[in-house]
Order: C-alpha cells, then structure tokens, then sequence
C-alpha cells in the first residue's frame, strides 16, 4: 500500500463573491522514501491541496467538497481535530516557507525545537534538550550547543531555514511536507538546504512533498513531478521522464520559461545543479496570457485559453490523466492533443 493516496481532492473556498475552484479532483499516490515535487504557479492548488488534507485551511472559508485522502490507510479526512494534531508533527512534518513568521520570536530555538519531543515523543525535558543539539548538529548549524539557547532574530535566514528543518524533522516523520522553503534563500544557500535535505532523506528514510514554483528546485531534489494548474494535476511522472520527454503545453512552457531550459539532469545519485541567473545572451520565454479565474473556471481543460495547441475539445472537455502514448513508466499527461507532434509541426 502506498503511504499516502488522494483520492478526487476537491477544496472550496466560499466568500461573498461565490465559491473559489482551488483543487478540482486531485489523484495520486505517494511510496515510502519518495520524493515528490509540486510546481506550479500561484494559484495552482499546490499548496492548497496538501494544507486541506491536513486540516491547515480555515473553515471556513475553506472547505472538502469531495475526495478521501488515505495515509497509512487512514482517510486523513475523517478524523478529528484532536487526532489530526496528533498526526501532525509526530508522523507528517511540514516546514514552512518563512521562518520569521513560523518561527516565534520571543521563545528561544530550544524550546521550539523540545516542544514536538516532549508533546510526540513524551520525552523528559532533559532528554529532549540533549535531543535538540543533536538536531541542529545534524542540519548543520555550527555550535549547536550555544545556539540552541539564542532566539531566531539571532541567526541569518538560510539558518533559520535549517532550524525550521530541525524542528520538521524532529520525531523523525514518515512523511515531510515543505512548502516553498528555498523561496527567500540566495542560490547559493538554497543549493546547501537541497544538499541537506537529500542527506536527511537518505538517513532518516522519509518520503518528501516539496512543494515550490521552480523547476530546477525540482531537478534538484525530486524523484518524481507532478505539474498543476487551475487545481488539477496536467502532468506527472519520474523527473527526467517528464523533463526531457514533456507532454503537456503547460510544463512546456515552464521549462521553457527557465534561465537554461535545456538544463543537465542528475545521474542516478546525483544531484542537479541550480540554474545560473539568466545571461545576457538567454531568452526567457513567457507563456502568453493569465491564469484562469477560478471564481468561474474554463469548461475544459484549464490551461486551453493559453495554450497554442488547444483543439476545440480542448475547450469543451476536461482531459484525464491518463498514461503518455509510448512514455516511460509512470508518465502520465492530461490532454487532448499530441504535444510531441505538434511542436514537430510549428517548429
């Protein structure tokens, strides 16, 4: 059985101006150890779709009009207040994407990081203090021993990015869930937290959801991608599958809205390097248009009024994501037409 499977997610958000589309009939299934990457752009249902099912969005305005959401067997979405906050923390972690607003700036790093042993793990406060160097050691803050005491206006950002880490790593979860946690990070430091976050995985054996609007993050860090848009899932599959064989005109145009596009992926084992800042000589491709309204969302396929290889069922039909025709393993695509041969065509 797999770790987590979702099941036709659907998320409203209702307000006085009507109800917000935000995820329409999310599907997937996520193994023990795997590393997913989420990318999409603002408004996608990324982030949506994995706070819902942890019961993170206020109710309202927020709410599950539809679906399951199974982990360990257990449909996330059936349990109780008292029994999902039990869950989070103890076996799903999550790191946020700014510590200085999730981070409390009156409580020194100790206690932060002490508060999920002691309330998870029902360690004695000594236990868990010993336990709290040991992490900020093992996230690679030098002299954990002194900062473990010191307040989060006292460290630099990509250090309280780790200290978020510590504290999402603490009982050791089956499941981490990152949303956009390299976000406010320089490339140089956001390099380091994907180096160190594919050490943790390695010794801890937890699967990842990483979210986050760049594909060379994904490149970097994930097993497998699933692209979103208008909340639905338009492509999925193994990373260098989905990057190198691309299906859907949606993914297309992110990739090619990267500084280099024709980015190198990792060997098996390795990881991919960060794109540099675009050169003066490189030429970003922007997708035309906006992204869809999702007080009322296009009636098929979302990305279709952007999209120079819409059909007419295009724009009257929802595709499903089904298996790519003669794709790798796993790679599946939600569209109507045939990407590769059209853009054999216009080339």
């Amino acid at each position: 059985m797999p770790l987590l499977q979702v099941r036709d997610l659907v998320v409203r958000f209702d307000t006085g101006e009507g109800s917000v589309h935000a995820v329409n009939g999310v599907s997937y299934d996520l193994e023990a150890g795997e590393t997913l990457g989420v990318v999409g752009e603002s408004g996608s249902g990324k982030s949506v779709h994995v706070l819902s099912m942890l019961g993170l969005i206020p109710m309202p305005p927020g709410r599950i009009a539809g679906g399951s959401v199974l982990f360990e067997g257990r449909d996330l979405l059936k349990l109780s207040d008292r029994e999902l906050r039990r869950l989070r923390g103890r076996e799903i972690g999550m790191i946020f994407q700014d510590p200085m607003t999730s981070l409390n700036p009156v409580l020194s790093v100790k206690t932060q990081i002490t508060e999920a042993l002691v309330t998870h793990r029902l360690m004695s406060r000594n236990a868990a203090n010993k336990r709290a160097v040991e992490l900020l050691d093992l996230v690679g803050i030098p002299d954990p021993h002194k900062r473990v005491m010191q307040y989060p206006h006292q460290f630099s950002g990509g250090m309280r990015q780790r200290v978020m880490i510590a504290i999402g790593i603490a009982c050791e979860p089956k499941l981490l869930i990152a949303d956009e946690p390299t976000t406010a990070l320089d490339v140089t430091v956001q390099g380091q937290v994907l180096d160190l976050m594919r050490d943790l995985k390695k010794k801890l054996g937890m699967a990842m959801i990483w979210i986050t609007h760049d594909m060379g993050v994904v490149a970097g860090i994930a097993d497998t991608v699933q692209v979103m848009y208008g909340g639905r899932i338009m492509e999925r599959g193994p990373v260098r599958a989905v990057f190198k064989d691309t299906r859907n005109a949606y993914t297309w145009g992110l990739l090619r809205s990267l500084p280099d596009h024709e980015m190198p992926l990792p060997k098996d084992g390795e990881r991919a390097a960060i794109p540099d800042e675009p050169a003066e000589r490189q030429r970003l491709v922007q997708i035309p248009g906006s992204p869809p309204d999702m007080f009322n969302p296009p009636k098929g396929d979302p990305f279709a009024p952007r999209n120079i290889y819409a059909t007419e069922r295009c724009r009257q039909e929802v595709p499903p994501l089904l298996p790519a025709p003669d794709g790798a393993a796993g790679h599946l695509v939600a569209a109507w037409y045939d990407l590769r041969t059209q853009r054999e065509h216009t080339a």
